[in-house]
């Protein structure tokens, strides 16, 4: 016989919060779905280092679902799935819903681009007869950790006659690596006086690219014309090629289950191709919506969303613009009735470094999809901060479908914080809120997410496309 509950029983758990982890909640097939999810993501991770291939991944799985390139002359009719391609950087899928463009849209907006290192416009030199690049960082990194690492070298060149060679070196099973080199702890007495910071300097993040010569006694640089001759033999580019060449430099690192429970992903890039990943999946699989669901798939937020592939150019406005036209109806109509699940990370509570959060506010892996009403620095700098009546539907909405999740503040007040894309979707006149996934060890190397967190993350997508 069941024993009764007390009446405080009773009140606390009618009146209080009482947050589970998700592995106590989930059913033991539910479990078996997400780690079968995230079979495949880790395989976009693996495939996917740079905003350009995440593009191409993307482009490829829509086509396969029967979405078509958007064409702004078309008059769109519920079910009608499109594409546009922003310079193959940044990209807009959208799935009509029944409902007309004048009642808004619902959009999903992520990030595509991710921290890392970018070679110089003239990065190759030769200095003690070792050939070495020059970098600079993109986004905010701690500098030190990027050195001793495999890294892998992914992008496109353009050469004089207009042709586009795409680079992808390191990643496959019998390519080299290069590496950041460090200095051994025997002679590094001065460095480690550097503040963290300065441990390593931006111009100390030189990438080891070899060390044999080229056998001609004539010529000074006999390392450096080697490497140049390797990549003109392979790739059929010279040294001025590389002026204009976008080429990145990421960890050559697979994506790894991790833990005894294989219960987490390590790997490069969670910030933000987990949630451009799910937000992904979520609108290839909507079928019939209510609304019209926009997802956008952006480039540059690591370095403020600037530039026309960065969520701060009007891109997206344009887009909803050509979209509404042909029904006869305002973008600005469109727009001021539409809401945004910014599709973005927050930073999970690492018990190692537990000071620099507020418990009781911050998110937990496995504990869900974290919504974040707010993120910003100190005094809510830069945020989107959402209203009350949007929170609480998005609450509504989860709840009433079996979403599991949970809200998060990106660390104590006035100890650091961050931004993501909401802000300048908000600035349409769009209702929006910051969704995403849990992060430890996030703008790492190697960033640790729950599979439990990456599914749900998926599941909150979904509902809100059906919404």
């Amino acid at each position: 016989m069941a024993e009764k509950k007390t009446k405080a029983k009773q009140l606390e758990e009618t009146l209080l919060i009482n947050n589970k982890n998700a592995s106590m909640t989930m059913s033991d097939a539910d479990i078996k779905k997400a780690d079968k999810f995230c079979q495949e993501y880790k395989n976009f991770l693996n495939l996917c280092k740079t905003e350009r291939e995440c593009n191409e991944y993307a482009i490829e799985k829509a086509e396969k679902a029967g979405f078509k390139p958007f064409d702004y002359k078309n008059k769109y009719k519920a079910g009608d799935k499109v594409y546009l391609n922003n310079r193959g950087k940044a990209l807009i899928l959208a799935v009509i819903g029944t409902q007309g463009l004048e009642n808004g849209v619902h959009i999903m907006a992520s990030h595509i681009d991710a921290p890392r290192l970018d070679l110089k416009p003239r990065p190759l030199y030769e200095q003690s007869e070792l050939a070495l690049m020059k970098t600079h960082y993109y986004g905010g990194i701690k500098k030190y950790q990027w050195t001793a690492l495999p890294l892998s070298m992914h992008g496109v060149v353009i050469k004089a006659d207009g042709q586009k060679v795409k680079v992808n070196i390191g990643e496959g099973e019998n390519d080299p690596v290069f590496c950041v080199t460090d200095l051994l702890p025997h002679l590094a007495q001065e460095q480690m006086k550097r503040s963290a910071p300065e441990i390593i300097r931006g111009e100390e993040l030189n990438l080891l690219v070899g060390s044999r010569v080229y056998k001609d006694k004539e010529i000074s640089e006999k390392v450096k014309l080697n490497i140049m001759n390797i990549l003109y033999e392979k790739y059929g580019f010279v040294e001025k090629d590389l002026l204009s060449a976008e080429l990145e430099v990421v960890p050559a690192i697979k994506a790894s289950d991790v833990g005894f429970d294989r219960s987490m992903i390590g790997a490069y890039g969670h910030d933000d191709r987990v949630c451009a990943y799910t937000s992904l999946m979520a609108t290839l699989e909507c079928k019939n919506p209510s609304k019209t669901v926009v997802t956008v798939l952006a480039d540059k937020e690591e370095i403020g969303s600037e530039g026309n592939t960065g969520l701060q150019c009007d891109y997206l406005r344009y887009f909803i613009a050509d979209l509404a036209k042909p029904h006869g109806v305002e973008a600005r109509t469109v727009l001021s009735n539409s809401d945004c699940l910014s599709a973005d990370v927050n930073g999970a509570y690492d018990p190692t470094f537990g000071d620099v959060h507020e418990q009781k506010n911050s998110c937990y892996l496995n504990y869900g999809t974290v919504v974040t009403k707010y993120t910003g620095a100190r005094g809510k700098s830069g945020s989107n901060d959402a209203s009350a009546e949007f929170a609480s539907a998005i609450a509504r909405l989860f709840d009433k479908n079996n979403i599991i999740w949970q809200t998060g503040e990106l660390g104590r007040v006035d100890l650091g914080g961050g931004g993501t894309v909401a802000a300048y979707v908000a600035n349409l006149n769009v209702d929006v809120i910051d969704l995403g996934v849990p992060v430890i060890s996030m703008h790492s190397p190697f960033e640790i997410v729950s599979k439990l967190d990456v599914y749900m993350t998926y599941k909150a997508f979904d509902c809100y496309c059906n919404w």
